[in-house]
């Protein structure tokens, strides 16, 4: 059987505003609003709400057979609500139509998963409320971390939480020969199915649907459909992963990449694929066992997490971020909580990248001239994230003092309480003695007395000799 998952990733970073060292320790609000809203705004008309029309179409004309997966960050949950609240709703109504599930992720698409398993069980726990309260139905079974990351590491955290597969990259220096068309499982946790991307058809759409330097451009609904017949029957399922903006934002309109969607959707219908939510493909028996000692992602040729923690800059701002860790758990300060989150988002560091950089190139996306400019504008504000940490937080050492000291308390009223008890027992058993001393001593019953005791030989003898000496001096007394 021919079957197809069709799944988006969707996505928006909170982006800071220029944050210079003299705002340090006196300006405590580090996003700038304006491009924030101005990109939001922006990506929701051009891509998202077009591209759900275009779906939402779909799913009536071919009656429920379009089956499609989403996993949305908790970041553009949370810009949608302030900047483009139609968009959320363009979500639910899809929602509401009962051919759409939500993936599973991280609420703040961070890279917490590679430092702290902590906060990656806190963000993953947050994002399964966000998805309950926004959309009304529960995540799926099925996890895709941020950029799709993984290893067998991670894997085994994905598995404690109680999910049953993962939707990563199918990397070719990961499977070698083999195909990312089946399900697979974890080499060290085999009941955890891995959901591979099949990462060459998906790109042909993401990259090169308008490349008119690519060889096989045009790129058209037929001629996908064509390619996709042409895989071997024996594969299970194609897994096409795309960044949801790639409709509309990166393809442009006028490239003509909605109809494309469009068409895709209804030839593939036509010659008898099936399309299937991620969960569905939990199902299917794995062919096989995949290990991956070290993480992998989505990103760029290398396959790998370089794009994030590839240079000095990069590895030194994710130190000091996770460094400040133990301080932000003890914070009662909701702002510092929530700075925290919107600071661990992965696209800061990604911000930071030297790999192919173009010096003085600026987009709406990255709106920094360089890496360094990047990474000075993140430390400062680091700087003064960790300032107000260190006046609102209470310290490791004081909070163990104080619970030591309230322990101290407690044990001393305990004692108090034993020598109490003690002092009272001590009076009675006192008393007791003192009463059973006064009565009057009861006499035993003759046959109950003991027979004189019989008195030694030796004794007797000394006792004759001594009467005897007795009777003599007093018989020279009286001559």
């Amino acid at each position: 059987m021919k079957r197809i998952c069709l799944n988006f990733l969707i996505h928006q970073p909170f982006r800071l505003k220029r944050y210079r060292f003299f705002n340090i320790n006196g300006d405590h609000y580090y996003y700038d609003d304006y491009a924030n809203e101005s990109y939001v705004r922006r990506v929701a008309d051009l891509s998202y709400l077009p591209a759900n029309r275009v779906l939402l179409d779909a799913i009536k004309e071919h009656k429920g057979k379009l089956k499609v997966s989403f996993l949305i960050s908790g970041t553009v949950l949370d810009q949608f609500e302030l900047y483009a609240p139609d968009a959320l709703d363009s979500f639910r109504a899809l929602a509401d139509t009962g051919c759409v599930e939500f993936i599973a992720g991280v609420d703040a698409h961070s890279l917490a998963s590679l430092i702290d398993r902590e906060e990656f069980a806190l963000q993953v726990q947050a994002h399964r409320e966000k998805i309950m309260t926004h959309f009304g139905k529960p995540v799926s079974k099925v996890f895709c971390n941020s950029n799709m990351i993984y290893s067998n590491e991670i894997g085994s955290q994905i598995e404690e939480m109680g999910f049953q597969g993962v939707l990563t990259e199918g990397a070719k220096h990961i499977l070698g020969w083999k195909s990312p068309n089946y399900v697979y499982c974890s080499a060290t946790n085999p009941k955890l199915k891995l959901l591979l991307r099949n990462y060459k058809l998906s790109d042909d759409i993401r990259f090169n649907f308008s490349n008119t330097a690519w060889d096989q451009y045009p790129l058209t609904a037929d001629k996908f459909v064509h390619w996709m017949e042409l895989l071997d029957p024996k594969e299970e399922v194609i897994n096409l992963s795309l960044d949801y903006a790639t409709f509309g934002e990166k393809q442009t309109a006028h490239s003509g990449i909605f109809e494309f969607l469009y068409h895709l959707v209804k030839l593939a219908v036509k010659r008898k694929f099936t399309f299937l939510f991620a969960e569905d493909l939990l199902q299917l028996p794995p062919i096989a066992p995949i290990s991956m000692h070290y993480p992998i992602s989505w990103t760029d040729e290398e396959r790998d997490t370089t794009a994030w923690c590839g240079n000095e800059l990069q590895t030194e701002a994710f130190r000091k971020l996770y460094n400040l860790s133990e301080r932000v758990k003890q914070t009662p300060n909701p702002k510092l909580k929530i700075d925290w989150k919107y600071l661990q988002t992965s696209d800061h560091f990604r911000f930071m990248s030297t790999k192919f950089y173009s010096t003085g190139r600026r987009t709406p996306y990255n709106p920094y001239e360089s890496p360094y400019d990047a990474f000075i504008n993140y430390m400062n504000v680091l700087s003064d994230f960790s300032l107000q940490l260190q006046k609102v937080a209470v310290p490791a050492e004081k909070v163990d003092v104080e619970a030591l000291l309230s322990q101290l308390t407690e044990k001393e009223k305990e004692l108090k309480k034993t020598r109490l008890s003690l002092d009272r027992l001590r009076t009675t058993i006192a008393k007791a003695m003192k009463d059973n001393l006064d009565e009057e001593p009861v006499k035993k019953p003759a046959a109950a007395r003991k027979p004189a005791e019989k008195k030694p030989a030796a004794t007797k003898k000394i006792a004759k000799t001594t009467t005897i000496a007795k009777k003599t001096t007093a018989a020279k007394s009286n001559d």
